[in-house]
């Protein structure tokens, strides 16, 4: 029988606003509003520990490319992370607060770095958001580290990605492949295959690629989707959704085949 994830519970393909979209200042308090006063529910994040076990929603290693200070994340402590400004206007949240301040929002997190798995495990049992969370990220290994922290005594199942690992079995079985491998993960919390809509100029999410992956019972969520040619091909062969930082763009297309949500989901 297939396993049921609330987060997934989306009667459309579903809309996520890549780190808040780009109308703001990239994983910030306003991006992630600006992204709920468009209608989206689901947000698109990252996560890292600071030094003192904070956890942070900011996608980079170090504070260099988007903040007014400069310094590696895991070095330093969660007091100094406070003082630096995104686009020098925007505070760095921590994932908690992000969690709390728009409970009926769906939060995808990206685990960006092996220090944060601890910390963010803490992080989710004291917030118990269980249901409204989907981990991912480009590591097979810390995703195994992961879900052997998801508790076990919760009634509801926590959304997992495929890592890059269980992403190329699956690629390799829209060609005709083994899915032993898949099957296994796909009963293990696995819910979904988050990947990039193309490869340069040849796409990855295909027709074949999105049946395999439907056949096992898993969704496929498409990064990071700007363009409305790519977004229209997308929708044609029924994907599941789409992360975008052209909010504006993709809210167009999808409302103008009907797609677009018409109330928030359900949370809790």
């Amino acid at each position: 029988m297939p396993r049921s994830y609330e987060f997934l519970d989306h009667p459309a393909p579903i809309p996520f606003a890549h780190r808040g979209g780009g109308g703001r200042p990239e994983n910030s308090m306003a991006a992630f509003q600006h992204a709920l006063d468009l209608g989206y529910r689901y947000l698109e994040t990252d996560a890292h520990a600071t030094a003192d076990g904070a956890v942070i929603a900011f996608h980079d290693r170090t504070l260099d490319r988007v903040t007014d200070r400069t310094g590696t994340i895991t070095q330093l402590p969660y007091a100094e992370i406070a003082l630096a400004r995104i686009d020098g206007t925007e505070p760095i949240p921590r994932l908690e607060d992000v969690l709390g301040s728009f409970p009926g929002a769906r939060v995808n997190i990206d685990i960006k770095d092996a220090p944060v798995i601890g910390p963010l495990a803490r992080v989710l049992h004291r917030t118990r958001a269980w249901d409204r969370i989907c981990i991912t990220s480009f590591s097979t290994r810390r995703l195994a580290q992961m879900r052997a922290r998801l508790p076990l005594y919760t009634d509801k199942d926590v959304c997992m990605a495929l890592g890059p690992r269980g992403v190329m079995a699956l690629r390799a079985k829209s060609y005709g492949g083994p899915t032993a491998k898949l099957v296994r993960l796909a009963a293990t919390g696995v819910a979904c295959a988050q990947v990039p809509y193309g490869l340069g100029r040849l796409p990855f999410v295909t027709e074949a690629f999105i049946a395999q992956a439907h056949a096992l019972g898993l969704q496929v969520h498409a990064w990071t989707v700007n363009d409305p040619a790519q977004m229209e091909r997308l929708l044609d062969l029924d994907i599941d959704g789409i992360m975008t930082d052209e909010l504006e763009t993709l809210r167009h297309t999808m409302t103008s085949r009907g797609l677009w949500p018409r109330s928030a989901p359900a949370v809790g």
